[in-house]
């Protein structure tokens, strides 16, 4: 009796958990804004799911028609691209259990328990069954009527197991990440493995081959009815678990024990910007809080380091040569600050916005700043794509047409987000949040517009004009918005001033 009255408790604790989390959005700063932009999450999800649906009717004509792979085999041999893609784009809203826990440490509950309750329930969410839009109708147009109902059902079944491994996988990453960006070496190194039939031939045809014969099996024993890949995605998935399970307790235990450490740092005066008077003096604590905070700091890093690798990859191979990767990667290199970076604008600064409000228009030099550190960082990739110039895979007008493009119409775009960003991130811890919410839909939105706008703009002037002539569009966009910039900052401003006390109450209670 004791047994089962102690079950029943922990699945009463399990229950209540679960409700809080399903009402944490209500609860959070930013709901109002949030509910706004869902909705337009929710449209750009049905493209989503029309995309893979897509997908899937392409793939499965190219297995139909295929005479050496089974339907079951092709899929799986794709799956380490699925995976991968899966993994990419968590990044963009999943939480992991260490950053939602901080509201219930102080509570009668056992740190473990709220962690299996948060683990349990990232497995049992709508984004892990999002790729069924591919799957499913692949299964019904190329599986069921060659392998019949079990073997689909089977096949279908040992997707969502990888699926779900892939969501810990995510969890356990994301967490050792934000504890070092050294631990990027974990899955590059994981992936890396992966490929290694490919990279060990060189990127051939011959190494493609290799590596899709080799995943391909794991399809040709799902058609023989082999109980092994279940059993090693079940096996998977309970590793991950585990694994995920212990990371997760030891970063909130890290967190929650730390001591603070005073360091002294030598001074860096930065004297040559004295003379640009307020504007300078916050170019100054523009640099100086990615140096000395370690938060900007490693999304500064981490930035950087996508934009050398992106820049490395385009230019010293042709993956990226045609028109449509051509100026997807080249709009996305450049935006790379601004939608890792500047979409945030002012979340640093709730950390001590009540001093910022303290003077008239301290916030509009701060804004002024912003946007000039911002576009001298554009230079980076700028200097590290010139390869391409050199070699002449791309011209150097399209690279300063699409710079300037990113410098005037996408940070005014990011800009926007001052507005409407309310919630402080904290300068030097991450693990875990006071709220537990750090969601921010608007950013989801302007993220999405940053990358697919200027994507669509570009190839709807390419279809009708000459290329040099639609970069000269973009490059006219790009500088009238420049030109302007004093104009929408101060726009943004007094916007800014008319909510400042929603913008106060949010960035003190989220601090």
């Amino acid at each position: 009796m004791a047994n089962l009255h102690f079950d029943k408790h922990i699945y009463g604790i399990y229950k209540t958990l679960r409700q809080h989390r399903k009402l944490a959005e209500k609860r959070a700063v930013n709901y109002e804004q949030n509910k706004t932009a869902k909705v337009l999450i929710y449209v750009l999800s049905g493209f989503m799911i029309a995309y893979l649906m897509f997908f899937a009717v392409m793939f499965a004509l190219i297995a139909n028609s295929s005479s050496t792979i089974t339907a079951i085999e092709f899929m799986t041999a794709a799956a380490p691209f699925i995976l991968l893609v899966d993994f990419l784009f968590r990044f963009l809203a999943q939480q992991t259990p260490s950053q939602i826990i901080k509201p219930y440490l102080l509570l009668p509950i056992p740190r473990l328990l709220c962690i299996d309750t948060f683990i349990s329930t990232s497995l049992f969410t709508w984004g892990n069954v999002i790729w069924f839009a591919m799957l499913l109708p692949y299964a019904l147009m190329s599986v069921v009527f060659s392998e019949g109902v079990w073997i689909t059902i089977g096949f279908l079944l040992f997707f969502y197991l990888i699926i779900l491994a892939n969501s810990q996988w995510y969890a356990i990453v994301r967490t050792l990440i934000n504890r070092s960006l050294v631990w990027w070496i974990l899955p590059i190194g994981v992936y890396a493995l992966m490929a290694l039939p490919i990279i060990l031939k060189g990127f051939s045809e011959k190494g493609f081959e290799d590596f899709f014969d080799l995943f391909s099996r794991i399809g040709t024993a799902i058609s023989a009815g082999s109980l092994l890949p279940y059993l090693g995605a079940l096996l998977l998935l309970g590793i991950m678990v585990a694994i995920n399970r212990v990371v997760q307790t030891k970063s909130i235990m890290a967190e929650v024990t730390k001591a603070e450490k005073t360091t002294l740092h030598s001074v860096s005066r930065f004297a040559f910007l004295d003379r640009y008077g307020g504007i300078g003096q916050y170019l100054k604590l523009e640099i100086k809080t990615i140096l000395r905070n370690k938060n900007p700091r490693k999304g500064f890093i981490f930035a950087t380091f996508f934009v050398f690798l992106l820049s490395l990859l385009i230019a010293l191979t042709d993956v990226y040569d045609g028109q449509f990767m051509t100026n997807f990667w080249c709009i996305y290199n450049f935006v790379v600050y601004g939608a890792m970076m500047l979409i945030r604008v002012m979340c640093n600064e709730g950390n001590y916005i009540d001093c910022l409000m303290v003077r008239r228009e301290n916030i509009l030099k701060l804004l002024h700043a912003k946007y000039i550190f911002y576009c001298l960082l554009l230079l980076l990739p700028l200097l590290l794509m010139l390869p391409t110039v050199f070699s002449g895979k791309w011209s150097l007008f399209m690279l300063i047409s699409y710079g300037l493009f990113t410098a005037g119409f996408q940070y005014f775009i990011c800009f926007q987000m001052a507005v409407y960003n309310k919630q402080t991130v904290p300068l030097n811890t991450k693990f875990t949040s006071k709220n537990g919410m750090e969601n921010n839909y608007y950013q989801v939105v302007v993220q999405l517009v940053e990358f697919f706008f200027p994507l669509m703009l570009i190839s709807l002037l390419q279809a009708f004009l000459p290329d040099n002539v639609a970069y000269s569009i973009m490059m006219a966009i790009g500088l009238a918005f420049i030109f302007t910039h004093k104009l929408w900052l101060r726009n943004i401003y007094n916007r800014m001033m008319k909510r400042k006390y929603i913008l106060l109450e949010g960035f003190r209670s989220s601090r």
